[in-house]
């Protein structure tokens, strides 16, 4: 330990007394971070939001349309809730309108009993036997409070409570409105909705699903499912994907020549400097440890301020900002690259013979 903090502050004495050299090793890569960020970084940022956008539009949900003649019952949830790559399957029963009681004459909401091993993924975690509802149901049954008790055509009643978003894929049932029902109440299915864990696994999960819904009329079955939405997202992911990474790889590369060549004048400079260390006994490893240790030091410090400043500038412009595990990706391959490029000037240093390099005038 003792070690590594001595190698550490002659890497910084050293950085301190060759500031011209320094600096333009600082300067190099903050400004590869900068332009990565600014170019790759962006691109990032508009390709997430686009993904963000087709999620948001059910690429991973299956939804199943079921007409009373089918016979679709809510024990098809069990059934499906044990498939692997279901993140959620909720089974909706049919709809009965409803209208709030405090409103006469109000505009009424078709509510729906869910079967679901976790209601509360819609919201149904609120009071026990009470009917949920999105914001767009709370609004036509006009509650701005959140909450309120509706009533059918015969005047049983319901107390409604909830506010938030809709999950996604349930768009086909807004304006939402449900109540939580005993998974061991079985009743009859009008919609089944299956959300996968991921885009990909639509299309198989849509070929094993129908065999697992044990119905007595499967001309009554409609299956919807977003496997288009799935493969155009995944062809997006692909095609910007790549163009980031090519971008990212010419940057770098240039910025690896850059910082070599930096080094390597460094090295020239200091070539008395080398000569009277390895004349007082320093080892060639010792040499090497020394310049890049320098260099990974003015490294991060380049790369915090190139990677601060992209982002400071992405989100003075509106433009959307790439995550916070892309910013460290990128601070971390400059630092190494940076190191890695130092290494060649490095092992060149430590094999200079101490004696020629002393007669230097």
């Amino acid at each position: 330990m003792i070690a590594l903090r001595e190698l550490l502050a002659e890497a910084l004495a050293s950085a301190v007394a060759q500031r011209v050299a320094s600096v333009a090793t600082v300067i190099v890569v903050a400004g590869m971070c900068l332009a990565v960020v600014l170019t790759t970084g962006r691109a990032v940022g508009a390709q997430q939001a686009v993904l963000d956008t087709l999620d948001s539009a059910g690429t991973r949900s299956i939804v199943v349309r079921a007409a009373p003649e089918a016979g679709l019952d809510s024990s098809v949830v069990e059934r499906i809730s044990t498939l692997a790559g279901v993140e959620w399957v909720g089974a909706f029963g049919p709809s009965v309108d409803v209208r709030n009681a405090a409103v006469e004459g109000g505009a009424p909401v078709a509510l729906r009993r869910l079967w679901s091993p976790d209601p509360a993924a819609v919201g149904g975690a609120g009071q026990l036997g009470a009917a949920w509802a999105s914001p767009a149901a709370l609004e036509v049954l006009g509650m701005p409070e959140g909450s309120g008790a509706a009533v059918d055509a015969v005047g049983s009643s319901v107390v409604v409570t909830g506010s938030g978003t809709t999950f996604a894929g349930l768009e086909l049932l807004e304006p939402l409105l449900f109540v939580p029902a005993d998974t061991s109440d079985v009743g009859a299915v009008s919609y089944l909705v299956v959300v996968a864990e991921r885009p990909g696994l639509v299309a198989p999960l849509s070929d094993i699903l129908m065999p697992m819904l044990d119905v007595a009329d499967p001309s009554g079955i409609e299956v919807q499912t977003s496997e288009q939405l799935a493969r155009l997202r995944g062809l997006v992911d692909g095609q910007l994907g790549a163009f980031g990474r090519t971008l990212t790889l010419s940057i770098f590369a240039l910025m690896g020549l850059l910082v070599a060549a930096v080094l390597a004048g460094l090295v020239l400079l200091r070539r008395k400097d080398f000569g009277r260390r390895r004349a007082l006994g320093a080892t060639r490893g010792l040499i090497v440890a020394l310049l890049l240790t320098q260099t990974a030091v003015l490294a991060m410090i380049g790369a915090l301020i190139g990677v601060g400043a992209a982002l400071i500038v992405l989100g003075v412009g509106g433009d959307p900002l790439p995550g916070v595990g892309y910013a460290a990706g990128v601070a971390t391959i400059a630092v190494a690259t940076a190191v890695i490029a130092a290494l060649i000037p490095a092992v060149v240093a430590a094999r200079r013979d101490p004696l020629t390099e002393l007669r230097v005038p």
